[in-house]
């Protein structure tokens, strides 16, 4: 059952892929705050995934995050997240993404349960 409390946890190597320079978001060899993000969406996605019926999936709405501090080349970094608020479709979850020296990132995100077969139809429809 979908319930506030319902935590998700994911990680993974800073890698070159992952760096500011090489998307574009800054020149330097860090951790790109957008990749953060996209850990902090995924952590929360996943979490989810399996309170859902089939053919629904949530997708993000809204994110309210800082990203305090840099991450180097080669650093294990992780997100834990915490479904904190549910209103009809609408989940919120706090979010702290951290590597070996502390807090990197924290703030909410919020996702919005949809019927994956409605929801690309709707969004097809904008394709003329």
């Amino acid at each position: 059952m979908l319930e506030p409390g319902i935590k998700g946890y994911q990680e993974e190597i800073v890698t070159p892929e992952l760096l500011a320079c090489h998307i574009g978001s800054g020149t330097v060899r860090v951790f790109a705050t957008p990749l953060m993000i996209t850990l902090m969406e995924r952590t929360c996605r996943l979490s989810v995934q399996p309170y859902l019926d089939e053919g629904f999936e949530t997708v993000g709405t809204h994110v309210n995050v800082s990203h305090v501090s840099a991450t180097p080349e080669g650093m294990k970094v992780w997100c834990d997240s915490e479904l904190i608020d549910i209103d009809g479709r609408r989940l919120t979850f706090k979010v702290v993404a951290q590597d070996s020296e502390g807090i990197i990132g924290e703030g909410t995100h919020e996702r919005f349960i949809v019927n994956v077969a409605r929801f690309q139809a709707k969004t097809d429809t904008k394709k003329k």
